[in-house]
């Protein structure tokens, strides 16, 4: 069998999806990619384990799959080679990793998860992750450096030419949360008095134009922003007239210290493409872009999720069991002890239980509604919340709306309730209480459903971190404790 003969389909498919710019897959070409690396790596392994008594057929199943996982991985897009890397177990992905270009080892390291970077970048040397970086820009590396060793950081920085040094340094100063951190130095700028046909010459003699060009921004002689000249404008206007008479002045900026989510809702709000960055005197700093925005967002939504469910942060799959277990086992403490009191409430109503046993099989759907009406209700808070949409003057009207929207819901869930509860166990009374606790247990998961995130907000934490543990806890602690209290009142 020639190793070969496993991407005759790979080579077709992706010599139709290459570019003038380089072997830019799509991403179903890199989950094509992906298979055909684990089929390398299980083919040279089996071809190993085959045959173990001859040195040299040891070595060959080896050289000869490498060969082709090189050309596998020179055909990949940076973001594709970071796909095929974090779905490969740790062993694997070094060795895949070793046969990465080198020339894009930063741009890889870029486009991986913080988790998968950090076991990268613990297989390389110094001299690896120096010339790695290198060629970044300054607000590349700045992304990298928390993760880089401090003496590459140093290194890479004493290199830097200077005005790049500076930019580095800026980026560095400011929170991980704030604009200035994601904002890049590539922009380009000309002067009110410049007319349109010099904007073009100017814009000609350039080899290409940076990334995420939309508008370019005008600044005087000392470098404050007057306003912003759109690439449109400059090909429907005439060549003489002035840019002055043609730019906007109305352009929404940006402060380095401002948050990253509310730039990322201007963004959405406005439909932008990039933002100017100034300082507190109007001097343009930077610019924000569209494709730092949307990394922001995907970060800040898969946080969200890891966090309703008491994950600290985004981990590898692959991670070692150590860090998994510290990763995950606080919470689900924090969850068994939720569940032992829930069942300790339970267990104070063993004698009515035993008397009416068709309730062991109905206080389990009471809890569970109460806490996928409670899930409803707090991801909106929470995403409310994100969008900064809860304000001192409106949270009354939303609780108001919130619990008018929970009754009616309970009331009409309760009602059908009531009928199974009924028409399984024939007591009209049972069925009132069934429809009594589910009302009730929804209203209480809707009011934790907001109070939970809304008193993590206002203390100044995360509002979605444990907030479903927490959530389970009451609607399963009172959703027993309203069903079987109400049962020991009224059918006893």
């Amino acid at each position: 069998m020639m190793v070969t003969d496993l991407n005759d389909d790979f080579k077709n498919d992706s010599s139709t999806a290459t570019s003038d710019a380089g072997h830019r897959l799509e991403t179903e070409h890199a989950a094509q990619a992906l298979a055909l690396v684990h089929t390398l790596l299980s083919w040279a392994e089996s071809q190993v384990r085959a045959d173990t008594s001859d040195g040299h057929a040891l070595v060959m199943p080896l050289v000869n799959a490498d060969i082709e996982l090189r050309w596998v991985l020179e055909g990949l897009h940076p973001a594709d080679v970071a796909y095929v890397l974090e779905a490969l177990p740790l062993d694997e992905r070094l060795h895949v990793w070793g046969l990465v270009n080198p020339d894009q080892d930063g741009e890889i390291l870029l486009e991986v998860s913080d988790s998968v970077r950090e076991t990268l970048i613990a297989d390389m040397s110094r001299q690896e992750l120096v010339a790695a970086t290198e060629s970044l820009d300054a607000d590349e590396i700045a992304e990298l450096a928390d993760d880089l060793p401090r003496e590459v950081v140093e290194e890479v920085a004493e290199n830097m030419p200077i005005e790049e040094r500076a930019q580095f340094r800026a980026v560095m100063s400011y929170p991980d949360d704030a604009v200035g951190s994601a904002m890049d130095f590539e922009m380009l700028t000309v002067s009110e008095d410049m007319t349109l046909d010099m904007v073009l010459r100017q814009l000609r003699g350039m080899e290409e134009l940076p990334e995420q060009t939309d508008q370019i921004f005008v600044v005087d002689k000392d470098g404050v922003l007057r306003g912003s000249l759109s690439l449109d404008r400059i090909l429907v206007n005439q060549s003489d007239i002035l840019v002055a008479d043609v730019m906007r002045d109305d352009v929404l900026q940006l402060n380095p210290l401002d948050d990253m989510d509310d730039a990322a809702q201007a963004f959405e709000r406005y439909d932008l493409v990039s933002a100017p960055v100034v300082d507190g005197q109007n001097r343009l700093v930077g610019r924000l872009t569209i494709d730092e925005v949307v990394d922001a967002i995907r970060e800040q939504g898969e946080s969200e999720v890891l966090a309703q469910v008491g994950l600290k942060e985004e981990q590898d799959i692959f991670s070692s069991v150590p860090n998994a277990v510290r990763n995950r086992a606080p919470w689900l403490l924090v969850n068994l002890f939720t569940a032992g009191t829930a069942s300790y409430v339970a267990s104070r109503f063993d004698g009515t239980v035993q008397h009416i046993v068709v309730l062991a099989f109905l206080m389990s759907i009471v809890a569970g509604i109460g806490g996928n009406s409670g899930n409803q209700t707090m991801t909106l808070i929470i995403r409310a919340l994100a969008l900064g949409q809860i304000t001192g003057s409106n949270v009354q009207d939303l609780v108001r709306k919130e619990l008018a929207v929970t009754s009616l819901i309970g009331l009409g869930g309760g009602l059908i309730a009531a009928v199974f509860a009924y028409v399984i166990s024939g007591s009209a009374s049972l069925g009132a209480v069934m429809m009594a606790s589910m009302f009730i247990n929804m209203l209480v998961g809707a009011g934790m459903g907001m109070l939970v995130p809304m008193v993590r907000e206002k203390m100044g934490k995360d509002p979605a971190v444990g907030s479903s543990v927490l959530l389970t806890f009451a609607t399963d602690t009172f959703g027993f404790l309203i069903f079987l209290g109400l049962a020991t009142i009224f059918l006893l």
